[in-house]
């Protein structure tokens, strides 16, 4: 079952970038849709599936892996605390290096906040405040 993102409605909510840069360096696990994975790759972005070690016990890893592709459940990965490898940081302000062909997930986020100093004083490295929840889930 492959998860569609509804463009219409990621389209009407939020507000416009301020270009901080927090969204692209919290957020670690992006969903690509399955026409965005090859793209990703071939830019040099990281790409992977999000797999239990229950399924690779149940499973093994190569045929867990393959479920979880077919499910749609494949991510564009920012591997360390630097955020997304297209980000780059001009005169203060962060750009996309991909803006035009970012994935639909990229294009439909509205950031809600002024800069990342709003997530100082909800519990600083959480991303969960990016969509106006805290720690537990619970709207802010």
């Amino acid at each position: 079952m492959k998860q569609k993102v509804d463009e219409d409605a990621l389209k009407s909510i939020f507000h416009e970038c301020r270009q901080c840069g927090t969204c692209c360096k919290k957020y670690r696990k992006i969903l690509l849709q399955p026409e965005e994975t090859a793209f990703i790759e071939k830019m040099g972005g990281h790409v992977g599936v999000n797999v239990s070690m229950a399924q690779i016990r149940e499973k093994g890893l190569k045929q867990a892996m393959e479920d979880v592709r077919k499910e749609g459940k494949v991510y564009m990965i920012h591997p360390d605390d630097h955020g997304c490898v297209f980000l780059q940081e001009k005169n203060g302000k962060f750009y996309c290096k991909i803006y035009n062909w970012r994935p639909k997930t990229c294009r439909g986020f509205r950031c809600n906040l002024a800069d990342d100093s709003f997530l100082n004083l909800f519990g600083g490295d959480d991303a969960i405040h990016l969509l106006g929840m805290d720690r537990f889930g619970l709207p802010l």
